[in-house]
């Protein structure tokens, strides 16, 4: 409340950390052949008027106290967990690392289409890209929780912190508004061509599947934002399943369910004779 009265912003408060360096940053600065002396440094906002580091500078740091932290789940649902990861340091080296790791899993399919094998991804590249760009630069970096990527067999969910900035509706992002809660953030972010202009990600993540009939989900609340992007070949993948390539406990509830109308988690497990843990996979996995 104090800082929307006063005008005073996150990225513009003096850091608490004075002793900061900038390895990455100046890294990615230079490969984009962008100085970064102080005078740059001023220029950008890391270096306030009265020559100490602002909180633009400590996000930019090596010494950057917020991370993502990225989890791989079995199924649909946060029961069981495949890998998980935490990234630190500069949010440029944060934002590098989530996605190599990201397009790592973000899995290749082929069809043929006349004499050509055409090659599709699970979820289009250009979507995470800009998906994961979103929740960096426009999330409330005056709370310490990190941002969140869950990713599961039909869908990626990206959590950051801050709501909706005041005066601005959900029907406006989609139409390309943007007011920036880290204007300062975003300017760096766009001289390194991370993102290209303001208030054209989240168009841009939905017009990448228009032509699979799908739509990310944007689910905004007081206090976060939640962009989830659908898996494009989970539903093709669950046309192909055949009874061959199902378990043997698979089988034995589709079995159960020729003598009966419905079953519930309990009758599964008790039948079947397993862990609630692993019954509640198995049926998410069906």
């Amino acid at each position: 409340m104090i800082k929307d009265t006063d005008g005073d912003s996150y990225e513009e408060m003096r850091s608490l950390n004075q002793q900061l360096t900038f390895s990455y940053t100046d890294k990615e600065l230079l490969d984009a052949g962008i100085s970064f002396g102080e005078t740059q440094k001023r220029t950008l906002g890391i270096i306030s008027d009265d020559g100490t580091y602002s909180n633009l500078g400590l996000l930019l740091s090596d010494q950057c106290v917020h991370t993502i932290k990225l989890a791989e789940f079995e199924g649909a649902v946060k029961t069981n967990f495949r890998d998980r990861h935490e990234f630190t340091g500069s949010l440029l080296k944060q934002m590098n690392e989530a996605y190599i790791l990201i397009d790592r899993f973000n899995r290749i399919s082929s069809r043929t289409g006349g004499l050509k094998r055409v090659d599709e991804r699970e979820y289009p590249p250009e979507a995470i890209r800009e998906a994961l760009a979103n929740v960096i630069v426009h999330r409330d970096y005056g709370y310490s929780s990190s941002i969140q990527i869950s990713m599961f067999d039909d869908r990626i969910e990206m959590i950051s912190i801050g709501g909706l900035v005041k005066g601005i509706t959900m029907d406006d992002i989609k139409l390309g508004v943007s007011i920036l809660r880290n204007e300062k953030l975003a300017n760096v972010f766009y001289r390194l061509h991370l993102i290209e202009a303001y208030g054209t990600g989240i168009p841009k993540i939905l017009e990448s599947y228009r032509d699979y009939g799908l739509a990310p989900k944007l689910e905004p609340s007081d206090n976060a934002f939640k962009i989830s992007l659908p898996n494009v070949q989970y539903p093709k993948q669950r046309e192909l399943v055949t009874p061959a390539d199902l378990s043997k406990n698979e089988e034995r509830v589709l079995a159960m369910l020729e003598s009966s109308k419905s079953l519930t988690r309990k009758d599964v497990k008790d039948t079947l004779s397993i862990s609630q843990t692993t019954a509640i996979t198995l049926l998410s996995k069906m």
